[in-house]
């Protein structure tokens, strides 16, 4: 029988005898908090605004951002990985080019962290790292990258970017590229390449010799399967929900999880409304009216269907009116698909990822400076100091170096 699952509900029948004893909700919180400051809070996935490092987006400011420095010392949160992020855009020589400008902007404000706020923050680019950070009172920043659009056709850039630090790299966001295909084709075919291009399967070659941790989240299941099968080091899923629970294309099926698992590596399990909750029975209503509404056509597929043909104030105040027609996320929920991959795929192989800045949020953790909140709804489940360890950074740590011994 599981442990997790086992503890888990003896835990919840004595909270159900005693729900009105304060001193165990006392105990369960102190519990909690030692076990929260003992150990690594790792986020394997957040994004930064284009300005960040600059006014009220200062690093070192308490702003408006679901991460800074005030925010992640706040939250106990010791390591985070901020991506070099730039959405998708035309595939032409002038698209690539002012996306690559938006990522060196980006990759510059990342490393400015530990430049700016030495006492305060120190960039890791090595597991080994991270745990010095640690150890001496520090933020570790681990810069990662998602979306290879902005790299364009040019896999000599992946060389450019690693020797600056990037240390986690996904193929794909929303749109194809030309290394793959994303589970969220926008405006162009469904299946462009049947998972990865020529390019694509070079890049996993050229990642792997580089130890660089690929990152499979928002892949198409081919994708994810493909990387694998032509990587020699464990993969990381640094933002994902799983199908199991919510079953939409951007979420990891079965499947994916234990071929994931199967080479060592970790789903991190994403913060993100759209993916932990499935919709009410009057769901399929509410967004036909939305559509109509911002005149798309009321039959879907799935809700963005067409969406990228609106003029771009439109489609953001569509998207942002569709995540409105879920109800909120808690930490509950997000513990639930937790629950799901460790019963699928086993503890050593589950992490938790926000993507802050991105949508990313959910009540009882809206920002880095209430992480506590996981860790205390995962001890109210049942899990372990030692498992919490695993699921918040150890996990990520051990595939990591596993990416690191694929260089050799």
């Amino acid at each position: 029988m599981n442990p997790v699952l086992t503890d888990r509900r003896a835990v919840l029948a004595g909270l159900a005898a005693g729900a009105s004893s304060p001193a165990l909700a006392d105990d369960l919180e102190a519990r909690a908090r030692r076990i929260h400051a003992a150990t690594l809070v790792l986020d394997s996935h957040l994004d930064i605004p284009l300005d960040y490092g600059t006014g009220g987006h200062d690093p070192a400011v308490d702003g408006d951002t679901q991460v800074d420095l005030p925010k992640l010392e706040r939250g106990g949160v010791g390591a985070a990985a901020f991506a070099v992020f730039v959405p998708q855009g035309p595939r032409t020589p002038e698209g690539f080019a002012a996306a690559r400008v938006q990522a060196e902007t980006k990759l510059a404000a990342i490393r400015g962290i530990a430049e700016r706020y030495p006492l305060r923050a120190a960039l890791a680019l090595s597991p080994d790292q991270v745990l010095a950070a640690r150890k001496a009172g520090k933020v570790a920043v681990i810069p990662s990258f998602l979306n290879a659009y902005s790299l364009g056709t040019d896999l000599s850039a992946i060389d450019s970017f690693v020797a600056r630090g990037v240390r986690v790299l996904g193929f794909v966001h929303a749109g194809n590229n030309d290394l793959a295909d994303s589970s969220r084709p926008s405006g162009e075919p469904a299946v462009e390449h049947g998972g990865l291009s020529p390019l694509g399967k070079a890049a996993v070659g050229r990642l792997n010799a580089l130890g660089v941790l690929i990152d499979v989240s928002q892949l198409t299941p081919d994708g994810v399967l493909q990387t694998l099968a032509l990587g020699r080091a464990p993969v990381v899923a640094t933002h994902s929900g799983v199908r199991g629970v919510v079953d939409v294309p951007r979420n990891l099926s079965d499947r994916e999880l234990d071929a994931i698992a199967a080479k060592g590596g970790v789903v991190q399990i994403v913060a993100f409304k759209s993916y932990l909750v499935r919709p009410g029975a009057d769901y399929a209503d509410k967004v036909r009216a939305l559509r109509t509404e911002v005149g798309l056509p009321a039959a879907f597929v799935k809700p963005a269907d067409g969406a990228a043909g609106l003029p771009a104030d439109v489609r953001a105040d569509y998207t942002h009116r569709l995540g409105g027609l879920l109800r909120d996320a808690t930490v509950a929920d997000l513990a639930d698909s937790i629950d799901y991959a460790v019963k699928r795929i086993g503890i050593d192989h589950v992490g938790v990822g926000s993507d802050f800045n991105h949508g990313g949020g959910v009540t009882g953790w809206r920002n880095a400076g209430e992480a506590f909140g996981v860790t205390r709804e995962l001890v109210r489940r049942g899990y372990s100091q030692g498992q919490v360890g695993k699921i918040w950074g150890g996990n990520f740590l051990r595939a990591w170096r596993g990416a690191e011994a694929a260089k050799a």
